[in-house]
């Protein structure tokens, strides 16, 4: 019988990611924005009781260039998704994915011990994970 491998979360997902505060504006964040292969910008947990935010990429398009908002005049809070649902990396790759399609989201960041320490996406899921598993 064959053993087939399990690929984690933590093997493919990307560690580089924009961890910003939710006060900034569009325009400083996309300014700032070091890691833009991610797609989205982490929010920031105020204090060690509040959650992490996520904003997308294209969250800015549909709510603020699609909406012919100032980029200058719309805080990251005011457009971010909050709780965020997030993975562990210690997860099946297969788990991840049935998880994102449920929920019907692009990409999840990573947490250990209440830390984001990465971001996964569909991308990340396939082009990693399913061709390493395809070797």
């Amino acid at each position: 019988m064959t053993e087939i491998r399990k690929v984690r979360v933590g093997d493919v997902m990307k560690t580089s990611f924009d961890l910003v505060d939710g006060k900034l504006t569009v325009k400083e964040a996309l300014l700032g924005m070091k890691h833009p292969e991610t797609r989205a910008l982490i929010i920031d947990r105020r204090d060690d009781e509040d959650e992490y935010g996520i904003v997308l990429i294209s969250d800015i398009a549909k709510k603020v260039l699609a909406a012919d908002r100032s980029p200058d005049r719309v805080n990251l809070y005011e457009i971010m998704a909050k709780p965020v649902l997030s993975v562990p990396p210690e997860m099946n790759i297969r788990h991840c994915a049935r998880l994102l399609e449920r929920f019907s989201i692009m990409r999840a960041p990573v947490i250990r011990d209440r830390q984001v320490v990465g971001i996964v996406s569909f991308h990340d899921l396939v082009l990693r994970g399913l061709m390493d598993l395809c070797r």
